[in-house]
């Protein structure tokens, strides 16, 4: 049913990328002190006491603009809602502060499941951190998320706030979530692959808010589309309200098979669509890249051929998913893309068999031999495949920490030529065995 999602929240500067980092045990979200500089990476996978959930750092919310403020408030209130529990973060050193009661007020309207994180505190003992009652959202933690101090009361009320776990859901059918930016075509894509169906099966509740699945078949194949918000562009709203897009889109992509991630030919790829695809890449799901509207430039055969070497060279990390383009308003190249999800969720589910596998591999290292020699060099044992949907590779190697990135990207790169794999990540894993002679 996919990770819960907790979601960092609070003014600019108040640390929520240095706990976000903390808590990820990564540095992947930029920290300075200049306010308002995250910009990179915004998710990461924490587990604490054999718990799960997906933490999302964002930008700091800007509320004090009067002419953005009913935007902003109402962009946050319906954001929110989306998470599972929020962390809003506020500063210890400057006290509760009318920006915070604002954020504060818009997540008691969200009813937001809320722990206020009191960062950086240097004096557990004798600093004043009680005066954050007043936001009305229950007991403040104090932490220090530079030094790490505190963290692991602040992960049991996170965890003790975690929804329950959800059952698995049945094998319905391909699950397949559509993602993109508003604009770019996304819901009138929905309703060209849904148009002409006479056989809708039923509309499935989803386990978002309010979000609706819709199960179809066609040529005898069931298929559920999930529904998702758009991400939120780049706009007139401040910084950090855009982040808050990705959250519905991170919840359908974990309930999904394949991902069809449109783009608009105008637009191009934005950082948000990098976000997702890196997503969907670390989730282990098939992706399509759908490229709508591409019918409104003249020489289209041109355009295509310019239009997807741009797009391959942006999204570079999934370059071995399909590049599918369509015209949802004229239905153009519609009718290929449930085509390119059987293909996609077949190759995901491969199997290859141990025999051939090693065939591969022999001739694999044979062509180009792994970086040292003699008896301290990387040697290859055999290769099996251990998982599916995702595809994984367990290759048994005399020493795996001899393996090199160059030389994991080499394999992968000969298994895709030899077995195919398009539209789906593949995972290598080596682990050390001795020869046989040494048992």
């Amino acid at each position: 049913m996919g990770k819960p999602i907790v979601a960092l929240v609070g003014r600019p500067n108040v640390g929520k990328s240095t706990l976000f980092n903390r808590l990820t045990g990564r540095r992947t979200a930029i920290v300075d002190d200049q306010p308002g500089v995250t910009r990179d990476r915004l998710y990461g996978d924490v587990e604490w006491d054999n718990r799960k959930f997906t933490l999302i750092d964002t930008g700091g919310l800007f509320l004090e603009d009067p002419e953005f403020r009913r935007d902003v408030e109402k962009q946050v209130g319906k954001a929110l809602a989306e998470a599972d529990v929020v962390v809003f973060m506020v500063d210890a050193r400057v006290g509760p502060l009318v920006e915070d009661e604002r954020i504060a007020q818009e997540l008691l309207k969200a009813k937001s499941r809320t722990i206020v994180a009191v960062n950086k505190v240097d004096n557990f003992r004798e600093q004043d951190f009680y005066e954050f009652y007043r936001l009305g959202l229950g007991e403040p933690v104090p932490i220090s998320g530079l030094h790490g101090l505190n963290i692991d009361e602040l992960l049991d009320r996170i965890v003790e706030l975690l929804p329950e776990g959800r059952e698995e859901e049945k094998e319905e059918g391909v699950r397949v979530a559509i993602v993109g930016r508003p604009n770019v075509g996304k819901s009138t894509l929905v309703n060209a692959l849904l148009r002409d169906e006479r056989m809708i099966v039923s509309d499935i509740a989803g386990t978002t808010r309010d979000a609706i699945d819709t199960s179809f078949e066609r040529d005898g194949r069931r298929y559920i589309l999930i529904d998702t918000a758009g991400i939120m562009k780049r706009s007139r709203l401040k910084r950090g309200i855009e982040y808050y897009g990705v959250v519905r889109a991170l919840r359908s992509v974990d309930r999904a098979d394949v991902v069809l991630l449109v783009l608009d030919t105008g637009a191009g790829v934005v950082e948000q669509d990098k976000k997702i695809a890196g997503y969907v890449e670390e989730s282990g799901k098939g992706v399509i890249i759908v490229i709508n509207k591409w019918d409104l430039h003249a020489n289209m055969n041109v355009f295509r051929r310019d239009f997807e070497a741009y797009v391959r060279a942006e999204l570079d990390f999934i370059d071995y998913a399909p590049v599918h383009f369509v015209s949802a308003q004229t239905g153009q190249g519609v009718d290929k893309i449930m085509e390119k999800v059987d293909a996609v969720q077949k190759e995901r589910s491969r199997w290859i068999t141990t025999g051939n596998l090693n065939s591969w591999l022999q001739e694999a290292v044979y062509l180009n031999p792994p970086p040292g020699s003699g008896k301290h060099g990387l040697k290859f044992y055999y290769a099996t495949q251990v998982g599916s949907r995702p595809p994984v590779i367990a290759f048994f190697v005399n020493n795996p920490e001899l393996v090199r990135s160059s030389y994991k990207r080499y394999l992968e790169r000969q298994l895709r030529q030899a077995y195919g794999f398009e539209g789906t990540p593949v995972r290598l894993v080596f682990r050390a065995r001795k020869r046989s002679s040494e048992k």
